[in-house]
C-alpha cells in the first residue's frame, strides 16, 4: 500500500487567500471526493498536488519521499484536467502507450469503446469522446495516485455510468482523488467526500453540514 500525504498548503493571488492550511491523506485503494463550488480552489488544489502549481506554502510526501519537483511524481501521481490536455494532431492509438503499460495498452486497444477512436486524432473527436479516450488511458496509467478534475464533463449518461465503473475497479490498486459538483456521484464512486469551501477543507459525513454550506438544498440526497 502506498500513501500520499499533503500537509500545510496555501495559496493566495493577492489579497484573496484560496487556500488555507490544507491536509489531506490518499492511499491506494481509496476514492476521494473533492466537493467545491466554482472558484473554491479545487483545480487549484490538484494542480498544486500534481506539481505544475507552486503553493505559497506546501508539503507533499509519497511514501517516505518528499516531492519537490514536478519531475518527481513521475509514475506517482497522473493529473488530467477539466480542459483538454492530449495533443491534437496524434493518433489515440499512440498516445495511449505513452501512459500506460504494454497490458494496459492492449486493454484499451481491446476496449469497445476505444475502438472507433483508436485510428483517429483528438482534434477529430467530439468533445465527449476525447474526454472519454483521455480518461480511459490516465486511469490505466502507472501512476499509483490519479487527480481527475470534472472528469464526467462532456460525457453521456452512459459513459459517465461505464467511466465510473472503471474506476471502481481501478481504484482497488489506485488512489484516487476526484473534483466534481455532482455530489450523487461522489456518493456512489468515494470512500470520503470532503467539502472545500472558504479556503479551508473539511471531511463531509451527513448532508447537513452541505446544507448549513449552501452546497445542497434541504430534502436533497443524502450523504451515506
Amino acid at each position: 500500500m502506498s500513501k500520499l500525504h499533503i500537509d500545510n498548503i496555501t495559496k493566495s493571488y493577492g489579497s484573496k487567500k484560496i487556500l488555507q492550511d490544507i491536509y489531506l491523506t490518499c492511499e491506494t485503494g481509496q476514492t476521494m471526493a473533492l466537493l467545491g463550488k466554482t472558484g473554491s480552489g479545487k483545480s487549484t488544489l490538484l494542480q498544486i498536488i500534481f506539481g505544475t502549481m507552486k503553493g505559497d506554502s506546501q508539503f507533499i510526501k509519497y511514501n517516505e519521499q518528499v516531492l519537490t519537483k514536478q519531475s518527481d511524481r513521475r509514475n506517482k501521481i497522473v493529473y488530467l484536467p477539466q480542459s483538454p490536455t492530449f495533443p491534437k494532431n496524434i493518433k489515440v492509438k499512440n498516445l495511449i502507450p505513452l501512459f500506460c503499460n504494454p497490458e494496459n495498452t492492449l486493454k484499451l486497444f481491446n476496449s469497445d469503446l476505444l475502438k472507433p477512436l483508436l485510428n483517429r486524432t483528438t482534434q477529430n473527436l467530439s468533445g465527449g469522446e476525447r474526454k472519454l479516450a483521455e480518461v480511459m488511458t490516465v486511469i490505466h496509467s502507472e501512476a499509483e495516485f490519479i487527480l481527475l478534475d470534472q472528469p464526467y464533463s462532456g460525457l453521456s449518461p452512459i459513459f459517465t455510468e461505464k467511466v465510473m465503473k472503471m474506476i471502481k475497479e481501478r481504484s482497488k490498486e489506485k488512489g484516487f482523488i476526484i473534483s466534481d459538483f455532482d455530489v450523487q456521484n461522489s456518493i456512489e464512486i468515494s470512500d470520503d467526500i470532503y467539502l472545500l469551501h472558504d479556503g479551508s477543507l473539511k471531511r463531509i459525513k451527513d448532508l447537513n453540514e452541505l446544507q448549513r454550506h449552501y452546497y445542497l438544498p434541504e430534502n436533497s440526497i443524502q450523504v451515506k
